[in-house]
């Protein structure tokens, strides 16, 4: 015996025709969302390369985002699909819709956890150039004596960088020396001395 679709969808109750009609387009487009996600797609973001000399103390990361495009998807996905396996395990109508908001409620709530713990697992990426403090790196752009001046010397301090120098030395540090990095000023600059 074969059951058309139209025979189907005709035998079903407004209640669950309507679940159908919400789970089906959300599973869709989380499902879009969750290939995009893996597939580099995802559009929460954009990075933009540029050199930044300064850093910025300011971020705090991803707070607790719990309303977003996402959640909201992944709420539409989990109400409907609770709905329709209630509504066909016999359950009441009221009971249905209680358990199927509570279940898109919680997937919520999973799924803001997940984007702030995450969040929080990334590198922290605010240069502090106190890190820098006794390391040895070489001129890029030679510094001025006493203090005249900056220059720019490269140093591998939370990855490689090209920071800015000056010095105390009476004379100038040539492009190409070896220099160690005696302190820094204002974590903007780097107090370095010849090698």
């Amino acid at each position: 015996m074969e059951i058309s679709s139209e025979t189907w969808w005709s035998a079903l109750s407004v209640a669950e025709k309507v679940y159908w009609l919400i789970a089906l387009p959300a599973t869709a487009v989380f499902l879009f969302q969750l290939v995009l996600t893996f597939f580099g797609g995802d559009a929460d973001h954009f990075d933009v390369a540029a050199d930044h000399d300064l850093a910025f103390d300011s971020d705090q990361g991803i707070g607790f985002q719990f309303l977003s495009i996402k959640n909201l998807v992944g709420f539409f996905a989990i109400f409907g699909w609770t709905g329709i396996a209630l509504l066909s395990g016999g359950k009441g109508l009221g009971t249905t819709i209680i358990i199927s908001m509570l279940a898109g409620f919680v997937m919520m709530v999973i799924m803001a956890a997940i984007v702030y713990y995450l969040g929080k697992l990334t590198e922290h990426n605010t240069l502090n150039l106190n890190n820098a403090k006794g390391r040895i790196g070489s001129v890029y752009l030679r510094i001025p004596p006493e203090r005249k001046g900056m220059g720019k010397v490269q140093i591998n301090v939370q990855g490689f960088q090209t920071l800015n120098a000056i010095t105390d030395s009476k004379e100038e540090i040539k492009t190409g020396a070896v220099v160690e990095v005696v302190d820094s000023i204002d974590n903007e600059v780097l107090l370095v001395k010849p090698q």
